[in-house]
């Protein structure tokens, strides 16, 4: 029976970009958005457009957020972005419009294949579409795509594709019922 074997972990293929690029956004995300005494969204805003995110109009985002690399992230018109979100964005993470990530939910774009000796690093993309809720300390797992209206419930942890206007709840995730918006 094979084991794990740590010594040949090898993710030379994954390239997050430009590693003078990386260490500027790691001083900036210390500075400015893990921050919980810098509460100006506008700000932080401006700062990840600089550094490649695509940003709609409306968005707030809240003090103490993490996130791995802007350059991998498009946020919608009027999306809430709450305290303590961290968006491990490994892979592109899209959000949509209208949305709202409550506080200390988690993106997870990147996970490990259990199954190779070498623990190999696997990445997915993230979208989440118009109108969905993410509720607080909740996870979406790498390569979920959350429907449109999907409400993913506090602590629930989604490892398959939420369907639109649905309620899901547990771990790993189960449809509840279906969101009705009066």
């Amino acid at each position: 029976m094979n084991q794990t074997d740590l010594s040949s972990f090898n993710n030379a293929w994954y390239n997050p970009g430009n590693p003078v690029k990386r260490g500027l956004w790691y001083v900036c995300n210390i500075l400015f958005f893990t921050n919980r005494w810098f509460p100006f969204s506008s700000a932080k805003k401006g700062i990840l457009k600089l550094f490649g995110a695509k940003i709609g109009k409306g968005v707030v985002i809240k003090p103490h957020v993490n996130i791995k690399y802007p350059w991998k992230l498009s946020i919608g018109d009027y999306t809430w972005i709450g305290e303590g979100v961290w968006i491990d964005n490994l892979a592109m993470v899209n959000i949509g419009k209208n949305c709202c990530l409550s506080q200390g939910a988690f993106l997870l774009c990147g996970n490990h294949d259990y199954k190779k000796t070498s623990f190999d690093l696997i990445v997915g993309e993230i979208k989440i579409e118009d109108g969905a809720w993410i509720g607080a300390k909740s996870i979406v797992c790498p390569g979920v795509r959350v429907g449109s209206h999907a409400v993913l419930s506090v602590n629930a942890v989604a490892t398959k594709d939420l369907l639109p206007y649905s309620i899901y709840s547990g771990n790993p995730a189960v449809f509840v019922r279906e969101r009705v918006i009066q």
